[in-house]
């Protein structure tokens, strides 16, 4: 029998002054069965500081080709590649000849990936961004999880504030470079 993934839902109330965004988000996220908790928060993060039009979820990891988030205008024309963890590097040249905009989130060798990155002559690897995010937060945050999550997220100078599970965790998301 095959495991089925795990539906989660997010009630995210979103204070970007950094974006001077504010907004409450209404997820439904799918926890595929091989998917962290660690990772799933980093989506679930990655998803609200990208908070735009046409941002959503793909298929992630139940599909090789896909990341995790894309950002699609009303066309359906692919305008944002992002990416959760550490992909390989041959995904992200393939990714930045197929997206205008590619972004990666991240909890571990970030700077090492930058480096891989510029030695093998990735496609515009100077427009590919990398943000880096704790993980002593992220599982900080996966250990509030529960079917059912509302998260007050405040970002501001690249310092996130999130209130979860009657907690209050402090992370911060810093562009690698």
């Amino acid at each position: 029998m095959a495991l089925t993934a795990t539906m989660r839902r997010f009630e995210i109330a979103l204070a970007d002054s950094d974006r001077e965004l504010y907004e409450t988000l209404e997820l439904r996220v799918a926890q595929h069965p091989s998917e962290s908790e660690r990772y799933l928060v980093a989506r679930v993060l990655a998803r609200a500081l990208e908070h735009a039009e046409g941002v959503d979820f793909t298929r992630g990891l139940a599909a090789d080709d896909e990341p995790a988030l894309w950002q699609r205008d009303l066309r359906g024309d692919l305008r944002a590649w992002i990416e959760v963890g550490l992909p390989a590097v041959e995904r992200l040249h393939r990714a930045a000849k197929a997206s205008p905009r590619v972004a990666v989130y991240g909890w571990r060798n970030l700077a090492a990936l930058l480096v891989e990155l510029r030695e093998r002559n990735v496609h515009k690897v100077e427009q590919i961004e990398l943000y880096a995010l704790a993980p002593e937060f992220l599982d900080a945050v996966a250990a509030t999880l529960d079917r059912t999550n509302r998260w007050d997220l405040a970002v501001t100078g690249g310092a996130l504030y999130l209130g979860a599970g009657g907690q209050q965790l402090e992370g911060a998301v810093t562009r690698v470079s």
